[in-house]
């Protein structure tokens, strides 16, 4: 009875179909209707591979161990997937877990920074940085940091400070590392490959402007003026015409550039005079530069404490003084130079004075061996360390030129004193013994050190100083 009445259902609503709609869009709808029931007939079972023209391919695979670890497979990945996050959701222990990607924030400090200012721009706190400086002996370091030194900071998304680097430079370091809320430290050393390089310059105004025309670091420049510093004076003796050679190492790190090495050997011609010095270092590793048949090339002082100066005033024991105008004698000689400029000592000492006295403003004195004394005035600022009862070594840094006490210009007022009189710093030079030289006793070691150097830098000045002479084609 049902199926009768759906009959007579379907039956009305054919007619009222048909009595509503062309007969031409009843056949396509009929024809669709058709398709549709035809496809859903069709069975969904196995079909003959050949009549249908597939080919099916087997897997061998273990159904139970996919169904397993289907819901374990990470979506593909985005770079939402490379965010940390706080929470990170437990992965399944069979599937690789991909490394966190921390960032490392650097710092380089600059003039007037501190570690407060520092933490502060990283999002630590005081608190942070109290924990760091006293968890250890060896976290006190922190306490000497100075502007060029590189901070790096690991602070995970936890806010905490996992590590801390202290660079000092590529080459040296500390490593802070959190560890059961302490922080170990560990020295940072890293060893440079050393390339030898070797450059030429000629004499036609300065020795620091032929270095900056041959691209010569001027601090290599400076080493070399400080190498030969106590056979010429580079202010007076210079000469246009003069030509000098330098072989000296390049520092590399990984491939990349990163200083200046030492000296290894220099040449310097003086107006027709040849001078040539050469690294060696003794067994005790003390280092010097020699000549060829190992007499020092220091004498007991240097010539001057400044590398870049003029002379403003000399030695005169009867000079009228600039501000008193009065005949007032003038014990020393004053080397005009630009306020900041390095001051060294021009011997090796003690110092037995750092201090600020009178007229003389900021003042170092040190006591050399054999009753000699240096004076050094006027400084802007003394030398990092230097204090009295300080040890230092001829070329040292001891201060800076300044205009404190009784100054007109930025100048050092440099004294020399022998036996408690004052001598003439110009002349008195040339009167003293030179430094100690090779001893016989060593002199096998120091040939056998240096040979095959001066071999190889007397070859590089031959060829490079004959190609510069020749006439050219033109």
């Amino acid at each position: 009875m049902e199926l009768i009445e759906l009959i007579k259902q379907f039956a009305s609503k054919q007619y009222l179909v048909v009595s509503h709609y062309p007969r031409g869009h009843l056949i396509i709808a009929g024809a669709l209707c058709s398709l549709v029931l035809v496809l859903l007939i069709l069975p969904l079972g196995d079909t003959d591979e050949e009549a249908n023209g597939r080919t099916e391919i087997v897997l061998d695979i273990d159904l139970q161990q996919n169904v397993d670890t289907e819901q374990d497979q990470p979506d593909a990945l985005t770079l939402s997937d490379f965010v940390i996050t706080a929470e990170v959701a437990p992965q399944a222990a069979t599937q690789p877990i991909l490394e966190d990607v921390t960032l490392w924030q650097n710092i380089e400090v600059k003039s007037g920074d501190n570690l407060s200012t520092i933490f502060s721009k990283v999002g630590l706190s005081d608190q942070d940085l109290f924990r760091v400086l006293n968890s250890s002996d060896e976290a006190k370091v922190l306490n000497q940091v100075y502007p060029g030194y590189q901070l790096d900071f690991l602070i995970p998304p936890e806010g905490e400070l996992e590590q801390l680097r202290l660079l000092k430079s590529p080459l040296e370091g500390f490593l802070f590392t959190l560890n059961n809320n302490n922080y170990d430290v560990e020295s940072i050393l890293n060893f440079p490959q050393l390339r030898p390089t070797f450059k030429v310059g000629s004499i036609a105004d300065s020795l620091f402007m032929a270095g900056q025309r041959e691209q010569i670091p001027a601090v290599t420049i400076m080493e070399m003026a400080n190498i030969f510093g106590g056979v010429i004076d580079f202010i007076l003796d210079p000469r246009a015409g003069d030509d000098f050679s330098i072989l000296y190492d390049e520092k590399y790190l990984d491939g990349e550039f990163i200083g200046h090495g030492d000296i290894l050997a220099t040449q310097y011609t003086n107006q027709g005079k040849t001078f040539i010095a050469v690294r060696y270092s003794n067994e005790e590793g003390e280092t010097g530069y020699y000549n060829a048949e190992g007499e020092s090339m220091r004498k007991a002082f240097l010539r001057s404490p400044l590398d870049v100066f003029r002379i403003s005033s000399n030695f005169n024991p009867s000079r009228r003084h600039p501000i008193l105008n009065t005949i007032r004698a003038h014990k020393g000689t004053d080397y005009a130079a630009p306020r900041g400029t390095p001051i060294r000592t021009t011997s090796d000492g003690q110092v037995t004075r750092a201090s600020r006295n009178g007229s003389f403003g900021n003042l170092v004195i040190v006591k050399h061996a054999g009753g000699f004394e240096t004076k050094y005035a006027h400084l802007s600022k003394y030398a990092n360390g230097v204090k009295k009862g300080k040890r230092v070594r001829q070329g040292d840094i001891i201060g800076y030129v300044g205009t404190t006490g009784s100054a007109t210009g930025p100048h050092l007022h440099y004294e020399f004193l022998m036996g408690g009189v004052h001598q003439n710093p110009r002349t008195i030079i040339d009167k003293l013994p030179k430094a100690e030289s090779i001893d016989p006793t060593e002199m096998d070691s120091f040939r056998m050190q240096t040979a095959d150097l001066l071999k190889r830098f007397s070859d590089m000045n031959s060829t490079t100083f004959i190609t510069l002479n020749q006439p050219s084609a033109d």
